[in-house]
């Protein structure tokens, strides 16, 4: 179920292909936002310079309907707020699995909608699915863990 709030903000940075700055009136003000629902490459993995590009093309310096989750589930364990963004008439997070930039995010999805986008884009060797074996960023961050 989604929130029934949903904020007008201004994306004002993307940090990488899953993770924006958004402005927002008060009381919100600066928001950072994690997209809901995907995991994206991180900035050193292959296809995190490629993800954040789409993602900034989307929404940097565009309006933005910021819909945060529900409860517990509207906050990561970095502070940020996890939220579905829609930029441009266009859910953010979406527009990452159709171009092949981003992964379902396994266990966080409710979307039933999600894995078949994102198997069409596997299926169109679309972005980072043009790789024979793609790595997913939950695999990368284990492996590159300080």
């Amino acid at each position: 179920m989604l929130s029934a709030l949903v904020f007008s903000c201004v994306v004002i940075a993307v940090a990488d292909g899953d993770t924006l700055t958004a402005r927002c009136p008060a009381p919100q003000g600066t928001l950072r936002v994690r997209l809901a629902e995907v995991d994206a490459p991180e900035k050193a993995q292959a296809y995190g310079s490629a993800s954040r590009r789409q993602l900034a093309a989307l929404c940097l310096r565009r309006p933005a309907e910021v819909r945060p989750l529900p409860g517990a589930a509207g906050h990561d364990r970095y502070g940020r707020a996890v939220a579905h963004v829609r930029c441009g008439g266009r859910d953010a997070g979406t527009a990452q699995l159709r171009a092949g930039l981003a992964w379902v995010a396994e266990g966080y999805a409710s979307d039933l909608n999600l894995p078949a986008l994102q198997w069409q884009a596997r299926h169109e060797r679309a972005g980072l699915w043009a790789d024979a074996r793609p790595l997913p960023p939950w695999v990368w961050r284990r492996r590159h863990r300080r």
